[in-house]
């Protein structure tokens, strides 16, 4: 894989901490790493089914006895078949408010130089998807992590705090920060 978090810093680019998108991509895989290992404790990745909906920011997870739902923001798309990542700012299906965090990222990009960030479509292997999947969890510092299946296409998204509904109509709150 070229090394793209590398190679296109622009000559002046910000020289503080963030600006090493090497630094940013290992702290970002822990990321992901550590809020998948918090929120597997109330069922992500289990559950039966997932649903997003964009007129109300909320992605919601259905298991036999409870639902899950939070807050949440599309980053990108990812086909596996076409190898091609497209940020959520330059994808005309999403809706403006659910592309925040996407912009976020393009625009951090903008900002230090980092011009292959801010392309709206990538050519792009799994790893490549891995890569940028950890690079916009850490720049958007998110609570929670999940690419759920659409089709041929995975919707890559960060979401919030998390709200555990039991079939009996108890409601509890799930909330966690990773420190860098």
């Amino acid at each position: 894989m070229d090394p793209f978090w590398k190679a296109d810093t622009a000559p002046g680019a910000s020289g503080d901490d963030h600006s090493d998108l090497s630094v940013l991509l290992l702290q970002g895989e822990d990321m992901i790493e550590q809020l998948a290992q918090a929120h597997r404790s109330w069922g992500l990745g289990t559950a039966d089914r997932w649903g997003l909906d964009q007129t109300t920011g909320l992605i919601t997870w259905t298991f036999p006895d409870k639902t899950a739902t939070a807050p949440a923001q599309i980053l990108a798309s990812y086909n596996q078949s076409t190898g091609s990542w497209m940020w959520a700012w330059a994808n005309a299906s999403i809706l403006p408010e659910m592309s925040r965090d996407s912009r976020k990222v393009r625009d951090w990009a903008l900002a230090r130089g980092h011009q292959m960030l801010a392309e709206p479509k990538l050519t792009a292997d799994d790893r490549q998807a891995d890569v940028l999947s950890a690079l916009a969890l850490r720049i958007t510092e998110a609570a929670g992590f999940y690419r759920g299946a659409s089709g041929a296409a995975f919707i890559v998204m960060t979401f919030g705090p998390v709200t555990l509904t039991t079939s009996d109509g108890v409601i509890s709150n799930f909330a966690i920060r990773v420190e860098q």
